[in-house]
């Protein structure tokens, strides 16, 4: 056998390919940080001269509209084609016309589901003949089961806790073979034979996605911990027990994400002034200045700045804290000018444009829709960041936020607990700031240790902040990522795996 296996990686999302993966490469579909982290790993094997194939529905909608970041590279190199092709697009009308990866409405989801992993089992992997198989949560749960059948080693990746279900029959009928591993499969109820089964009996596609992969990771070691632990009521108990029971067997661990490269303010095409760990402090004012003028913000180099980056949901994200404290943040730190600036979409944006709206401050706050290159220029020009979390299966813009120099504010939960540890300059460590009890009192707690940060001698703040910025670049990158799951292949595969 080979020392370079052959790796097929089967997700829903990707937000771009390698530009030397041939004429598909520049196809994007997003719809979360799945979309980020698939891209990164992809792309890392794919520099690491990893034999990697990737699986990806065709949303042909989609891919036609997308505006993609290498466009602005070299023609030379994206001209360039690879003798084999490694992308391989799962054909079907249900995705075709897509303006989103995800629907919202949960029987369309499961058609588009269903008819990636028809294609993918009964296509893909043929044609593929991968030594090994990675699966991205609950959109590819049922391929492990067919893996399991097949004798493919089968890695099952959970980046959201989200789950849908669907009986044997409705599955049929949309052209995969169930019958042949059901056995494999994870059903609400105890089955006794196929055929007592196939109608009725659900199958929760999560569930069986951990139940049936050969190894299963979450993209972070604390967050694995906390389900095992129950500590999130919201997580299902068959998806908890099932991934406790992998935990046990020794076939479970935790890997963090990484950020794409992209960002780097030393590189970042984005922002108005790069900059890097050495020249960070006149250039985070260029781009504050920058960021101030454009929404027409006070103008004010000393002003201190917070960015909230993440979507505003207030089942996870914990927007409704932020809105608690809001305008104490503004009154209390009034002299110093603090000030607010959002870049996110979410059922939240409405309640935040009440608050400025209310108590009149428009030049204080700034309350804009995502749009990614406003969010890169707020991260350059952002002297703390706010991420207060209620649970995290990894996160990326903490780790951002270091790349770039502002500063993490973080509930200690999941992902952000493996990222963050608390700053303290006295001893030279740490790169942000936690709190423990998810509540507004906790996250004002966070704002005021930040703020007492912000208050110190100017040559301590740099001296820290160059340091977290240097310690963030080494820490938080794909290469590192990807070298992780080169390992874990390898353990799978159970041989060294040589690139």
């Amino acid at each position: 056998m080979s020392n370079k296996p052959r790796i097929l990686i089967v997700t829903p999302e990707v937000t771009y390919l390698p530009e030397d993966m041939g004429d598909q490469s520049n196809y994007s579909a997003k719809a979360g940080g799945l979309a980020d982290v698939s891209a990164a790993l992809i792309s890392a094997l794919f520099d690491l001269h990893c034999d990697v194939h990737v699986a990806l529905p065709d949303y042909r909608s989609i891919f036609k509209g997308t505006t993609t970041k290498i466009h602005n590279r070299e023609l030379a190199k994206i001209r360039k084609r690879l003798d084999e092709e490694r992308i391989h697009l799962a054909a079907d009308r249900a995705f075709f016309y897509l303006d989103n990866v995800y629907s919202g409405y949960s029987d369309k989801d499961l058609m588009v589901s269903l008819a990636f992993q028809r294609e993918v089992i009964n296509n893909i992997i043929p044609r593929v003949n991968p030594d090994i198989i990675h699966c991205n949560d609950w959109m590819t749960g049922l391929i492990p089961a067919m893996a399991r059948h097949l004798e493919i080693p089968c890695l099952f990746t959970i980046h959201n806790i989200h789950t849908m279900t669907s009986t044997m029959a409705e599955i049929e009928d949309r052209g995969i073979d169930a019958a042949s591993f059901w056995q494999w499969l994870f059903f609400k109820q105890p089955p006794g034979h196929y055929e007592e089964s196939r109608d009725w009996n659900r199958v929760d596609f999560l569930s069986s996605g951990i139940f049936a992969a050969h190894y299963v990771n979450t993209v972070s070691p604390t967050f694995l911990r906390e389900v095992v632990e129950n500590r999130h009521p919201f997580v299902e108990d068959c998806v908890r027990s099932e991934l406790t029971n992998k935990f046990h067997a020794g076939c479970a661990t935790g890997i963090l994400n990484a950020p794409e490269p992209e960002f780097n303010p030393a590189v970042d095409g984005m922002i108005r002034y790069n900059y890097g760990p050495k020249n960070h402090k006149e250039n985070k004012i260029k781009n504050k200045l920058y960021l101030q003028e454009i929404l027409e913000l006070d103008s004010d180099e000393n002003a201190v700045l917070f960015f909230w980056p993440s979507r505003l949901d207030p089942v996870q994200k914990g927007c409704q804290l932020l809105a608690q404290i809001m305008y104490e943040m503004i009154h209390h730190y009034w002299d110093a000018d603090l000030q607010i600036v959002s870049v996110a979409s979410g059922e939240y944006e409405r309640h935040f444009h009440d608050i400025v709206r209310h108590h009149g401050l428009g030049r204080r706050i700034a309350i804009c829709g995502f749009n990614e290159a406003l969010s890169h220029q707020a991260f350059a020009a952002a002297d703390f960041l706010l991420m207060p979390s209620s649970f995290e299966p990894c996160g990326l813009p903490q780790m951002v936020g270091g790349i770039y120099g502002a500063l993490p504010i973080v509930h200690d939960t999941g992902g952000l607990h493996d990222t963050i540890q608390q700053l303290d300059p006295a001893n030279n460590s740490g790169n942000g700031f936690l709190f423990n009890v998810h509540d507004a009192a906790g996250l004002k707690w966070a704002v005021d240790q930040a703020m007492h940060f912000s208050f110190l001698d100017a040559e301590i703040k740099e001296e820290q902040i160059k340091r977290i910025m240097i310690e963030s670049v080494l820490e938080f990158n794909h290469s590192r990522c990807a070298q992780d799951y080169i390992q874990l292949y390898g353990k799978m595969l159970k041989r060294p795996f040589i690139v």
